[in-house]
């Protein structure tokens, strides 16, 4: 190669060259790891030959096309900037800028241990200095050179800094910096956690067992059919619920005289439609599955086969085993079953039951037979698992705990050539003589596991390359199968044996159950229980005699006393258009202009955050059983801390970047439910003020400097315990310097001087006030806004407060002078209650939603009293629920929603669908090419309620009628349709005169 030619890397090359870099989060975590996929008989990798790619290579393979076609338009883009396009290209760069930014991984999340020393040495560098903390510009130099990341964006590094440093104080110490990591650890862990929930429904569903007779095994058919047989011999087949479908007795067949038999164990040929018995009279019995009609049988075994399994080899092929009171597994092959069994049916008949001894079945060419020598006790489970080709078995006697072996003999090649030419002899087959004599597998042909006193159950699982035992000394151990040595990992939490183990290898979980009929389900990754079902929880109670895990229906199915059925509880999969951001009700959301991040709240008090710029999850927190449902929040006025307010009267401070709970603000005695909460700024104090249910305002100082977690409030006003609402306060709003109002549920607006704690005015609407009577009419007030624009101060004062009233409507009220009704107009077209007000920050746009999911825009400026409702500039359907939250982010030009349907959106100040947090796809969001526009979302594309509302569509109507628009509405009293104003809509909205009179929703144009 020439010299000083720069030539890029291979692929190969490229990865020798880069060192993976792990971060402390996955350095803690390794050690709870499941070991990796493999198969039996394949050499394991060490973990360091073939190292992962790190996040960002994977993140920028993952770069959406909208990202690249946009960063090509920049590349290629002139730099001359055209008059009058200055904010919204600097809008774009910096939508590109962020977008690349987070591409890249997060700096805590590449902070590895070494790192960390790093720092603390840095840090008390500091300390030496006299310095116990250190400001913005110090901890960048410091980043960057302890992490030796010298190219690291100045933007992340300061976004690190304003986590850590919620309070605003410009400096943090190394404790601070710990701090932060680890409740950043700690609410991965949990949200991980809560990922992973699942639980059984209890108690358990019973059908009563009439006999005293044990149940020796359970299976079930693909179909969910449950099949178990007792003892005696009696199959019956279960429905999942379960109820019994079909009951017979198999040993009832022959002569009277005939000796009592009893079955030792059971499974199903689901290929060929059997069920095979195995019986003390050493028979291997087959029955016609869907008849349960006898159809073969081979007797004379040498031994009682005690563990029966069965396996599907391949096209027509099996595998039939079964292990013994001599610790032997013996191995029966065949192929050609259908054309085998059907010969074996054709044969002579003992006790109503066609029969081939087993010295003759194993003449046929189509069969072959072996039989190991494995333990030293009696066989507990013996199984096939065509995956990794292997023969698993297992006793109570401790050197041979467990055996993982072949299931043929491997020999040496001459030997291997020696015998294909005797049985290839002139095209015949040589058979050789049974012999019942075990033979001893080879060292290299099998693993032995020694586990103190035994197993009695097992599963292996090729995804996970893992096998689990248990036994009688109540413990789940975790093995790499490939390696006996030492278990990879140990369950501890039963009291009881072990009497059955079952992997879920697509949810990475383990069942188990116990000899006390406890059921426990395990994390693979994470080793530890996720539920438990205690007896007295379940209501199984006696003694278990068999169980089996329906991987078609979900459940367990333990035979105790009765007939018990574990189901688990599944989360309900959406539909494959849909998208949600939380999985239950979103209760409220809010913006924080400081981290350009979008965080909502849950009924369930599970708290996301969420990028602005691309739409993706930041960070999760919360959902634990101590916190109560989340009902409101606000953010600090430097938007680095979040208040909530839950359904047991406590507001709760937290830094949302991290999960840490700051502070708690709580009343004595008892709290009732927190409907809202505002921060409140009087002169340089700043305060915390809730309402709610206790029907009081509750003010509490805002002091991060106290060290104390629970505050308590301010003594309350006297004219709010004297003078104050009568009913629930539903809403709190702020007019700065020194106004307050609030409503509540009655209808009734209270406007307070926050210096003196005196009310300022009170309001009632005149429309309530003459239809008290009305029965079922809704008069709460959900939310109020202040206005204050010169422009209105033709008709009534600058400072004006809009409600929401009655029947889709908004009320205009003067606030000063002694407070004053000016008017009201119709907000919702079909008028139902408007849920969330909104403003832009000029005062001039309102944005109203209401409790069906739509979203109108009307200019206050051309509104006047005398006009019975101004014409909406806009208006669309973002939710099919109703609205929980509504913010308007003036400098994106973007609006932000809530709704119970549990979606969080994005839209254009148009009502363009830019996304919805969660989805799999980023946006840009001022990259108008990476939008869903002009889709809209699907539900409401597909709700009932979005049907437009056409003449032909009507059932009632002709298609004349149609034809003839103008005459048909006049016919029906309804006022004709006007043409689109002059203002140019978007695609995906439409002229409120478009449907003036029509009482049924629509879906906006363009999808």
């Amino acid at each position: 190669m020439p010299l000083g030619k720069k030539v890029r890397s291979s692929s190969a090359l490229g990865r020798l060259e880069t060192q993976h870099v792990t971060s402390i989060l996955s350095e803690l975590s390794t050690g709870s790891r499941a070991p990796g996929p493999g198969s039996w008989g394949e050499k394991v990798k060490d973990s360091f030959s073939a190292p992962r790619q790190s996040r960002g290579s994977e993140d920028r393979q993952e770069q959406p096309e909208w990202l690249v076609r946009e960063l090509l338009r920049q590349n290629g883009r002139r730099h001359s900037v055209p008059l009058g396009r200055e904010a919204e290209i600097m809008r774009r760069h910096h939508s590109l800028d962020s977008t690349r930014t987070l591409c890249s991984p997060e700096i805590d999340e590449t902070i590895t241990l070494g790192n960390l020393q790093k720092l603390k040495l840095a840090f008390e560098e500091f300390e030496t200095g006299g310095l116990r903390s250190i400001d913005a510009n110090h901890f960048g130099h410091m980043v960057k050179k302890c992490l030796g990341l010298p190219k690291t964006c100045n933007a992340q590094i300061q976004g690190l800094f304003k986590k850590i440093d919620y309070s605003g104080q410009g400096r943090i110490s190394w404790g601070e910096f710990c701090t932060h990591m680890l409740q950043n650890y700690k609410a991965k862990q949990e949200a991980a956690r809560r990922s992973k929930q699942v639980a059984f429904t209890l108690p358990a569903t019973m059908k009563t067992l009439c006999h005293g007779i044990p149940i020796v095994n359970i299976h079930s058919t693909i179909d969910g059919t449950v099949v178990s047989v007792r003892e005696d011999g009696v199959v019956c087949c279960w429905s999942p619920e379960p109820k019994p479908l079909k009951t017979k007795h198999m040993f009832n067949e022959g002569p009277a005289n005939r000796k009592s038999k009893w079955a030792s164990d059971f499974t199903l040929m689901t290929e060929f439609n059997k069920l095979m018995i195995g019986t003390g009279d050493r028979e291997i019995q087959l029955y016609e599955l869907s008849t349960l009609e006898p159809y073969c049988q081979i007797n004379a075994l040498d031994t009682v086969p005690l563990t029966l399994d069965y396996g599907y080899t391949g096209p027509d092929k099996c595998c039939i085993l079964y292990g013994d009171t001599d610790g032997c597994v013996t191995i029966i092959l065949i192929s050609s079953v259908g054309d085998t069994l059907r010969l074996w049916n054709k044969l002579p008949k003992i006790e109503n039951m066609p029969n081939i001894a087993v010295d003759n079945a194993v003449l046929s060419p189509n069969v072959t037979f072996v039989r190991w020598k494995v333990h030293h006790d009696w066989v507990t489970q013996a199984k096939y698992f065509q995956s990794f080709q292997a023969v698993v078995s297992s006793s109570n006697e401790e050197s041979s705990s467990l055996v993982i072996g072949c299931v043929l003999p491997l020999t040496d090649t001459e030997q291997q050539l020696s015998e294909i030419r005797e049985a290839c002899y002139e095209g015949k087959i040589k058979k050789a003589q049974l012999s019942w004599i075990p033979q001893l597998r080879a060292s290299c042909d099998q693993t032995v596991f020694t586990i103190y006193k035994g197993v009695k159950t097992f599963d292996l699982c090729q995804k996970h390359n893992l096998l689990v035992t248990g036994g009688m000394d109540r413990l789940v151990r975790m093995w790499n199968p490939h390696f006996s040595g030492k278990p990879t990992g140990i369950l501890k939490g039963h009291s009881a044996p072990i009497v059955h183990l079952h992997i879920l290898s697509e949810d990475s979980q383990i069942f188990s159950v116990s000899r006390d009929n406890t059921v426990k389900i395990w994390d693979l990754q994470d080793q530890h229980c996720l539920f438990t079902a205690e007896p007295k929880a379940s209501g199984i109670h006696g003694d278990m005699s068999a169980c089996s895990y329906s991987s078609a229906m979900k459940c367990f199915y333990i035979a105790a006393d009765s007939m018990a059925v574990l189901s688990l509880k599944i989360r309900p999969r959406l539909h494959t258009r849909l998208t949600v951001s939380h999985d239950e009700t979103v209760m409220c959301c809010g913006y924080s202009e400081e981290f350009r991040q979008v965080v909502s709240c849950t009924e369930g008090s599970v708290v996301k955050v969420w990028d602005l710029d691309t739409g993706r999850q930041v960070f999760e927190f919360g959902g634990t059983k101590d916190l109560s449902a989340t009902t409101c929040m606000t953010f600090d006025p430097k938007g680095r801390r979040l208040v909530t307010g839950g359904r047991d009267g406590c507001l709760k401070i937290w830094n949302f970047n991290n999960g840490q709970c700051l502070k708690t603000l709580k009343k004595e005695g008892e709290c009732h439910e927190v409907c809202d909460c505002i921060f409140l700024q009087v002169h340089r104090n700043f305060y915390v003020m809730s309402v709610g249910r206790d029907r009081k305002i509750d003010i509490y100082p805002d002091t991060p400097e106290d060290l104390h977690h629970v505050q308590r409030p301010q003594p309350s006003w006297q004219d709010d315990l004297k003078n104050g609402h009568k009913e629930d306060i539903l809403c709190v709003a702020q007019c700065p310097p020194s106004f307050v109002a609030t409503s509540s549920y009655d209808g009734e607006i209270i406007v307070w001087n926050v210096v003196s704690g005196r009310i300022q005015c009170r309001f009632v609407s005149p429309f309530l006030a003459k239809n008290q009577k009305v029965e079922g009419l809704d008069t709460s007030v959900p939310s109020i806004i202040f206005l204050k624009n010169s422009k209105l101060q033709h008709f009534f004062s600058a400072t004006a407060l809009l409600s929401s009233g009655a029947m889709g409507c908004v009320n205009l009220w003067n606030v000063l002078s002694g407070g004053k009704f000016v008017g009201s107009f119709k907000a919702s077209k079909f008028q139902q209650k408007i849920t969330k007000l909104a403003k832009t920050d000029k005062d001039t746009l309102l944005y109203a939603a209401d409790r069906i999911g739509y979203i109108y825009v009307y200019n206050i400026e051309k509104f006047a009293p005398e006009q019975k409702s101004p014409r909406a500039e806009n208006f669309w359907r973002a939710h099919t629920s109703r609205i929980t939250g509504l913010q308007i982010v003036d400098n994106d030009q973007v609006v932000l929603t809530s709704s119970i349907d549990y979606t969080v959106r994005l839209w254009s100040a148009h009502g363009e669908f830019i996304g919805t947090f969660g989805q799999s796809e980023r946006w840009g969001v001022h990259i108008s090419s990476s939008w869903k526009h002009p889709a809209v979302p699907y539900e409401v594309l597909i709700d009932p309620l979005s049907m437009p509302d056409h003449a032909i569509l009507n059932a009632n109507t002709q298609p004349s009628d149609a034809i003839h628009p103008d005459k048909t509405g006049a016919h029906r009293g309804e006022a004709k349709s006007e043409t689109h104003s002059k203002l140019r809509l978007p695609s995906t909205s439409f002229s409120d005169t478009d449907i003036e009179g029509d009482k049924k929703h629509i879906v906006p144009r363009g999808t």
